[in-house]
């Protein structure tokens, strides 16, 4: 798949991490482009979230470059603020930007003070290796606990040519969106002025990365950006926005469902479907009700068909319904019907909830046309091990 037009990327070592594997990237636009935001919810929000708020709000939402590390989270210290700026005013030098252009996102440790002069150090020899096949190296540099880097690309055909979309995530624990998660930068090479990407973004992470946990977790960093830099020289018409925002969300549910198959210590990726509500939001609190419950998750992992416990997440969803109507499917097996056992061989269930994805179905019965699609994953004695050690 081609990457957008017009976009440079680069990836190095500061000496954030404990050892020595990139964890600085850089994505440069070689025009400005319009971006659009999403942030954590979380009352605790690291100094590169708050500052990446204001450079938006100072540039109106035109961006040269997104700067971006592992290793440190930057949060929950005392001089984080002071570093987040140093940081990006260092990066707008070398780039020749306003330092308002410079989106500054973190991920790592909270609580941990960052030494800036490890990443300004680092800044003249990224900025002299950007090249435009750099999207991987900062996939890779963005890594935590990611077992593989993230990427989703796509395409949209139009009147006045072909636009190209790529994206890149990470994450694999602390992870529960409310707005973002974790890191996300979604690259465009059309013209789309930022109101319009503000309202196509929106809508886009309530489908994609509002339709996601692992844990029940939401990070203090969590920032999602989408750019768009017009080096194309596509401007969809208006008829045409449909189709742009169509892909776009499709790359955002590529990165989301991603993150959830790799899931701190996760075996099994699981995909929860939910119709019959009263409204999509009701079925999106029924669906994160049930990807939340452990008791769900762990039984996914011993490829149990217990559906009791499907039913009672959803029975704590705070959601009107009637148990009395409720459907359930385990893997395309009937296990539940009108709140009542289905008959199901308990043996060749239990065999194909062994496979890498589990598919879980909740229907009510009746008039509601309200439906919602989650991604999840199974709890395993790895999710336990890597946390209990994560900072050391």
């Amino acid at each position: 798949m081609d990457l957008p037009l017009g976009y440079r990327y680069a990836a190095t070592y500061a000496g954030l991490r404990k050892t020595e594997k990139d964890d600085l990237g850089l994505i440069v636009s070689g025009l400005p482009a319009a971006a659009a935001a999403v942030f954590t919810q979380n009352r605790v929000q690291a100094a590169p979230v708050k500052l990446c708020r204001r450079h938006l709000a100072a540039s109106r939402g035109a961006v040269g470059a997104i700067l971006v590390n592992a290793g440190n989270a930057n949060c929950a210290t005392r001089t984080g603020d002071a570093a987040a700026l140093a940081c990006c005013r260092s990066a707008a030098r070398l780039l020749r930007l306003p330092v308002a252009q410079v989106l500054p996102a973190s991920t790592g440790v909270i609580g941990v003070e960052m030494d800036a002069r490890l990443i300004v150090n680092a800044l003249p020899r990224l900025v002299a290796n950007l090249r435009e096949d750099g999207f991987g190296g900062v996939a890779r540099a963005i890594m935590t606990t990611d077992l593989v880097p993230k990427e989703a690309f796509g395409e949209v055909k139009l009147r006045r040519g072909t636009v190209r979309i790529a994206g890149m995530t990470k994450g694999s624990g602390m992870i529960q969106p409310r707005m973002a998660t974790t890191l996300g930068f979604v690259l465009i090479d059309a013209q789309i002025p930022a109101a319009m990407l503000r309202r196509m973004l929106r809508r886009a992470v309530e489908r994609s990365y509002n339709r996601l946990s692992v844990d029940g977790d939401t990070s203090t960093n969590d920032t999602l950006l989408l750019l768009a830099n017009g080096a194309s020289g596509v401007r969809p018409d208006a008829k045409e926005m449909a189709a742009v925002e169509e892909r776009i969300t499709g790359v955002a549910e590529d990165l989301a469902c991603s993150i959830a198959r790799d899931g701190e210590g996760a075996r099994k990726l699981i995909t929860i479907l939910v119709s019959g509500a009263s409204s999509d939001d009701a079925a999106a609190r029924l669906a994160r009700s049930i990807a939340n419950s452990p008791l769900v998750k762990t039984a996914v992992a011993g490829s149990d068909p217990n559906w009791g416990r499907i039913l009672s997440a959803a029975g704590n969803a705070g959601v009107a319904f009637d148990p009395r109507k409720t459907d359930i499917d385990m893997q395309g097996v009937p296990v539940c019907r009108a709140g009542l056992a289905a008959r199901f061989s308990e043996s060749e269930l239990k065999r194909k909830l062994d496979a890498p994805e589990c598919e879980i179905r909740l229907a009510l019965r009746g008039k509601g046309k309200g439906q919602a699609r989650f991604w999840t994953c199974d709890f395993t004695e790895g999710y336990i091990r890597i946390n209990a050690s994560y900072r050391t």
